[in-house]
């Protein structure tokens, strides 16, 4: 039912400067893989194969890894690096990608407006690839698709547990419990300060969208930051019982944040070398 994903990559990654001053922060890699590769086998592993991609200026790194590379492939041709490109090769061979520019850095709900123009009427999925994911035995997206499949016609925010003095970073959700992982959202708000959030559950960088989004979006006012928020836009699908939010079954890492990155990085090694 979901056979597109969405990735909001225009942003600057500024707290990574002077690194990000001509790579993009997609890019940058945990070990061998960037940030975004990451992301895209996230959604291959839930069965999606059509990736957009919302880029900015400085980007065109985005959409050279996600294409074949002749001259490199001939140069390692047999020898014992070829095994290498395996990965990427066959993400390339069996997706499509497609890419439209973000002109202004006008917030997430306009990233995603901005790739209505990818999507078109069909529900789709976004995974910002800040947010490193590792599920338990089910990947994070392909537990929010099975979740869509059992309630379909609602949108889907992933949703974790945070130390309350961290809602100001993040949107935060409060809702009737529907099954022991699910709720019904009855209140979200974007980063409040901790004495005005209404829980502690907040949400991470992964949606299940139904194409109705683009309207409400088109109607949402700028809010926080003055920037157009995702969570606004859905806030008001909430109030007609239509978000649902999911409690995922593993590990998140913030790789916009250095320490995140460190440790995402410090955990794939300790991975790999087990």
């Amino acid at each position: 039912m979901i056979k597109k994903c969405l990735f909001p990559a225009a942003g600057y990654g500024t707290r990574f400067l002077p690194a990000t001053k001509a790579i993009p922060k997609e890019m940058l890699p945990i070990l061998t893989k960037p940030l975004l590769q990451y992301g895209v086998e996230e959604a291959i592993s839930a069965k999606i194969d059509t990736m957009a991609i919302v880029t900015g200026r400085g980007k065109r790194a985005i959409e050279d890894h996600f294409d074949r590379s002749y001259e490199l492939e001939h140069q390692i041709k047999d020898t014992s690096k070829e095994n290498l490109m395996n990965d990427i090769r066959n993400i390339v061979d069996n997706c499509t990608f497609s890419y439209t520019r973000q002109a202004r850095m006008l917030g997430l709900g306009h990233a995603i407006l901005t790739g209505k123009t990818l999507i078109g009427d069909a529900p789709f999925a976004v995974i910002l690839a800040d947010d490193l994911c590792v599920g338990e035995k089910k990947s994070v997206l392909q537990q929010m698709v099975e979740v869509y499949e059992r309630y379909p016609d609602h949108c889907i925010v992933a949703v974790e547990e945070i130390p309350k003095e961290q809602s100001h970073k993040y949107g935060i959700v409060a809702g009737e419990i529907l099954e022991d992982d699910i709720l019904k959202v009855t209140d979200m708000v974007e980063k409040p300060e901790p004495k005005d959030a209404p829980s502690n559950l907040a949400i991470i960088g992964r949606y299940i969208l139904t194409p109705d989004i683009f309207d409400v979006l088109q109607k949402t006012k700028p809010g926080k930051g003055g920037e157009i928020q995702i969570t606004d836009a859905l806030l008001s699908m909430a109030k007609e019982g239509r978000v649902l939010a999911y409690k995922f079954s593993g590990k998140r890492f913030d790789c916009g944040s250095v320490d995140g990155f460190v440790e995402a990085t410090n955990y794939f090694y300790e991975k790999d070398r087990g």
